[in-house]
């Protein structure tokens, strides 16, 4: 009886999960640019998601329009990505450490643009985007609804963009570095812009996480980029044979997100200890990079070649 209550609780919190798997979706899509465009290890995010939420509702706590308030947070990630940017392709640091360098000042910057380690806004004083109140009310302004809705129109201008000259020479930069720069291309514009980019949705995901929680923290990043892995990772195992078209891979890694915190829901329902939640989410993306390898390795027929006058057969 006891295991039948506590299923029975689990459609109830599966809006909520939805919800805000689709926020940290579009998190993932950031980090997809530049995990799988550009190929570059970007630790950013765990900085730049918080600053997006700092960003959103200290301007909002001081009159600004919640719209103005999202843009200022995509510019400020675009910022943070501009430094990571910079310190990588102008400094030459690697990648990955010019990342935790953003990450780590930002942490100080993340505490005085809030003034303390968090900061809470009420959603009768403020018009929220999101909220988590009204997730299981059928309304238009049901953060499922919203949140579907911006990342269905992210999406197509992404789509879009990655379809222009300047798109496709940010994706080439990614797939062949040296191809590029013997084309003529500005790599290093390229890398800037798509680190820019994606820190971009990054802060904007954490701009709408923090009115969704009804508060901004300085640690709300923190775990960040597994988050986003997971959702990638889940996204392509998942959808990767089906989606083949750019907009629906992006498509793919945001419902990568939403199974990623529908599983996580489930398990915290029927009883895990909440201390373990990061163990589960670097279990899942271990689990499913490992998968392909172990597969290839392990489940892959062999391949016979015959040498036979001359000509070469795979048999």
């Amino acid at each position: 009886m006891e295991l039948i209550s506590t299923l029975a609780k689990i459609p109830g919190a599966l809006p909520g999960a939805c919800a805000q798997g689709l926020i940290w979706g579009i998190m993932a899509i950031g980090l997809y640019f530049t995990y799988r465009i550009l190929e570059v290890s970007d630790l950013t995010v765990d900085g730049s998601f918080a600053t997006g939420g700092a960003v959103c509702i200290v301007l909002m706590l001081n009159g600004w329009n919640v719209w103005l308030a999202l843009l200022m947070a995509f510019i400020a990630g675009m910022l943070c990505g501009l430094v990571t940017g910079l310190l990588h392709t102008t400094f030459g640091i690697p990648a990955i450490l010019a990342g935790i360098l953003t990450q780590l000042a930002l942490y100080s910057i993340n505490l005085k643009i809030i003034g303390k380690s968090n900061q809470s806004i009420n959603v009768d004083k403020y018009d929220l985007l999101v909220s988590l109140r009204w997730v299981k009310k059928l309304a238009l302004n049901n953060p499922l609804l919203t949140v579907v809705v911006i990342t269905i129109v992210l999406v197509a201008l992404f789509y879009w963009f990655f379809g222009t000259e300047m798109g496709c020479s940010i994706r080439a930069t990614g797939s062949n570095l040296a191809m590029s720069r013997a084309l003529g291309i500005n790599t290093d514009r390229n890398k800037v812009l798509g680190i820019m980019v994606a820190n971009a949705l990054v802060a904007t995901s954490g701009a709408l996480l923090a009115q969704y929680q009804g508060f901004a923290d300085v640690n709300m990043g923190r775990g960040a980029i597994v988050i986003g892995l997971a959702s990638i990772i889940i996204g392509e195992a998942v959808f990767g044979k089906i989606f083949k078209n750019f907009a629906l891979k992006l498509i793919a890694v945001s419902l990568g997100a939403v199974i990623y915190y529908i599983v996580v829901q489930v398990v915290i329902t029927i009883g895990l200890d909440a201390n373990l939640l990061k163990l589960l989410s670097a279990a899942v993306v271990a689990v499913f990079l490992a998968i392909p390898h172990l597969k290839s390795k392990y489940f892959a027929k062999p391949v016979k070649v015959v040498e036979e006058e001359g000509e070469i057969e795979n048999a």
